[in-house]
């Protein structure tokens, strides 16, 4: 997902995405763990995800520490 994307999301969207994330990751280090996992750059790639997410959601917070709107 791109980051561009994210940023058209609302607060509450970002956080329901950033659980699933993070529920998927949990699931794909499990299925790692068991030997499992068909695609292991699906770990990287939900890792990059859930930072990205973090990562909107860290402006979005200094935008509003600052007063401004940058949007």
């Amino acid at each position: 997902m791109k980051a561009s994307e994210l940023r058209e999301l609302n607060l509450e969207e970002l956080g329901h995405k950033l659980a699933d994330l993070t529920q998927e990751l949990f699931n794909l280090r499990f299925q790692h763990a068991t030997d499992q996992l068909e695609n292991p750059m699906r770990l990287r790639q939900t890792k990059q995800d859930i930072a990205r997410i973090k990562t909107v959601l860290r402006e979005r917070q200094t935008t509003i520490l600052r007063g401004t709107d940058e949007t």
